[in-house]
């Protein structure tokens, strides 16, 4: 997903708490700095702040950050000669999601709880195989067509 002009993100939202990877392809790269440190933070007044080196591709500069729990992720990029690239002067500022709430309910599940499950599946895999056989084989016994294998026939 690109959410500014050459800055692209492997995802469509940046979640809280999530592990997002950076692709940067804009001033730095298209002079062909050899190398570009982002230097970013998160919320409104630039917590957190950390600078880390990216790795240059054929895509473009790219790193692997974490977010926090923030609603904001503020970032530039800088070279090894410093020289900033940082939206002139207005920085990139992107907004994150808050985590979704999980839809699981989590129960105190005792050791009795699966026991009485794994019975109810093998008494299931019992029942099916009884009715397997006896739609296969009843007909059979009906019309008299079922014989029952013996040594002599299978030699």
């Amino acid at each position: 997903m690109e959410l500014v002009k050459n800055i692209f993100f492997n995802t469509d939202k940046l979640i809280q708490g999530a592990n997002v990877k950076i692709s940067y392809t804009g001033k730095l790269f298209q002079e062909n700095s050899e190398e570009v440190f982002i230097h970013y933070g998160f919320g409104d007044n630039w917590d957190n702040v950390t600078e880390a080196p990216m790795k240059k591709t054929e895509l473009g500069f790219q790193v692997e950050l974490d977010l926090n729990n923030s609603n904001k992720l503020n970032l530039c990029f800088r070279n090894s000669n410093y020289e900033w690239d940082n939206n002139d002067g207005q920085n990139y500022i992107f907004n994150i999601e808050e985590a979704p709430v999980s839809l699981a309910i989590v129960e105190n599940n005792t050791l009795e709880m699966p026991r009485r499950l794994r019975k109810s599946y093998l008494w299931s895999k019992k029942i099916k195989l009884a009715v397997y056989k006896a739609i296969k084989y009843f007909p059979k016994l009906i019309s008299g067509n079922y014989k029952k294998k013996t040594e002599d026939s299978n030699q």
